[in-house]
């Protein structure tokens, strides 16, 4: 036996390259993309002068609105994408939280969305207090008063609602909570796209949610696995 060839026909096995097989798919998916149309207002710096540490926290970076945030091409952001109609799949709520914290004197996740029955933990990263006000009405409406250094606290919500955040000592801290049923949903960034993935075979309703614009509703047939392109198109207001 040659035992060079052997040598090198065994370094050949060994370092060949792998090829990895994807698995079958799961479900079916519908992606996307929101935009807007018009133009979107200016934003103006937010007014900080009634909590001086906030003031000097952004003396060279002035926080601004995000009511309505474009990216790229007139992409929206904060837009919640999700199925309101169709869904049969919906498995329980996750058992881990989601976090929403007030760092910089605003909400470092504007739009947070998340399942019913879901814990969402909330934290306090400035060095002043903050109070947490969520203006539910179809849940419990509560608010909670943070002080700097104290531990994150954790809540969860019985219905689907879209529930507006405001800080009771900072009035410019404004943010959304989007409590779904569905485990189908997804949030845009500042491409204005979204996935939605694993989706069985059936007709659904896609909702479009944006807290300035409102929501736009569109129907959607999956057959198998396939991918679907669903976009969605909000207009600025005059």
């Amino acid at each position: 036996m040659n035992l060079a060839k052997t040598g090198l026909a065994t370094l050949a096995v060994l370092f060949l390259p792998t090829l990895v097989l994807a698995g079958p798919a799961s479900g079916g998916v519908i992606s996307g993309k929101v935009m807007l149309s018009g133009t979107s207002p200016k934003p103006k710096p937010l007014d900080l002068a009634k909590e001086p540490d906030c003031v000097k926290m952004h003396a060279a970076d002035p926080l601004l609105p995000e009511s309505v945030v474009t990216g790229p091409e007139n992409s929206l952001r904060n837009v919640v994408v999700y199925i309101s109609a169709g869904a049969t799949d919906n498995p329980p709520a996750p058992s881990a939280p989601v976090f929403y914290d007030q760092q910089g004197c605003h909400y470092t996740t504007h739009v947070l969305a998340f399942r019913v029955g879901q814990e969402v933990k909330i934290s306090n990263s400035d060095p002043i207090s903050h109070n947490i006000h969520p203006l539910a009405k179809v849940n419990r409406e509560w608010n909670k008063i943070q002080p700097p250094g104290t531990p994150p606290f954790a809540y969860s919500y019985d219905h689907e609602e879209f529930i507006p955040i405001k800080c009771n000592l900072h009035p410019w801290m404004q943010g959304y909570f989007a409590v779904l049923k569905t485990s189908h949903f997804a949030v845009t960034a500042n491409d204005g796209r979204f996935v939605l993935h694993d989706l069985p075979p059936g007709h659904y309703t896609i909702t479009a949610w944006h807290e300035t614009y409102g929501t736009i509703n569109k129907e959607i047939t999956l057959t198998g696995t396939e991918w679907l392109t669903l976009d969605f198109t909000f207009t600025a207001k005059p």
